[in-house]
């Protein structure tokens, strides 16, 4: 390496509904890329010895030193050269990167599967994951969305009042809530009550690892109703970071 030039390192987070790329440089600056995950496998992935290895030289991006994986499809697929991180740790450290905080729990609701973790003086202490069921993540919120036809930026909205959802299914969900559209109930108290039942899912997990700063993270820190219904059963500020959906590859990019 030529004296001066940057070393850059590149932290990959393989979502299952999103692949976020972070190229750091040691000057501290940062490079964000995301893509569909499915559109990604298929347009960078080739299939290698039974499993999809990706191509990471034919997206064009800017060279780069050292490579770091985390994510959902971190052992099905295949990085060259790539270090594997363990989620937790990727995205608590992530966290601490973005916000500054040692001691928190991170909720991070992503498109498949939910993780709480609680952070003491930068280390975890506890940790849980809910990856078997699709009604406590961003894909029932898209599933529901799609049955009331509506956006997920307007299903976002919606916290005052919400309809009571007592399915815990998030197949049986979506005709739960075609009912409650038969029934005449408003939209708005609809969209409430499929956002407040995001957060009844995860909050005995996160009632268990109770802290005095809460960090929301993944996709469906973007939806600011499910944010304003966790503050409301906390009683407590919910921080949502800048780059909350970078977390996991930001973690990469700064593990020692």
């Amino acid at each position: 390496m030529a004296e001066g030039e940057n070393t850059v390192i590149c932290g990959v987070d393989l979502g299952s509904r999103m692949v976020k790329i972070v190229l750091k440089c040691d000057d501290g600056s940062y490079n964000f890329h995301s893509f569909d995950t499915i559109s990604f496998y298929r347009k960078y992935g080739r299939l290698t010895g039974g499993k999809l290895a990706i191509d990471l030289a034919r997206l064009g991006l800017p060279r780069f030193d050292k490579l770091l994986a985390t994510g959902y499809g971190r052992y099905a697929m295949q990085l060259s050269g790539a270090e594997i991180l363990a989620e937790p740790k990727a995205h608590t450290l992530g966290a601490i990167v973005e916000t500054g905080l040692r001691d928190f729990t991170l909720i991070d609701i992503g498109g498949q599967d939910t993780k709480v973790v609680k952070m003491v003086q930068g280390r975890m202490i506890d940790f849980q994951t809910n990856d078997k069921c699709a009604a406590s993540s961003g894909r029932y919120l898209e599933n529901m969305a799609a049955a009331l036809d509506i956006s997920l930026d307007e299903m976002g909205q919606h916290s005052k009042d919400p309809a009571i959802l007592s399915s815990t299914c998030a197949v049986f969900g979506e005709s739960e809530v075609i009912g409650c559209l038969a029934e005449g109930k408003p939209i708005e108290r609809i969209c409430a009550g499929v956002n407040y039942s995001v957060v009844r899912r995860v909050m005995p997990d996160v009632r268990r690892m109770q802290s005095a700063h809460y960090i929301l993270s993944g996709g469906v820190a973007r939806n600011n109703a499910v944010q304003r219904l966790l503050e409301q059963e906390l009683q407590a500020k919910v921080i949502v970071p800048q780059n909350h959906l970078f977390l996991g590859a930001i973690g990469c990019c700064n593990a020692e």
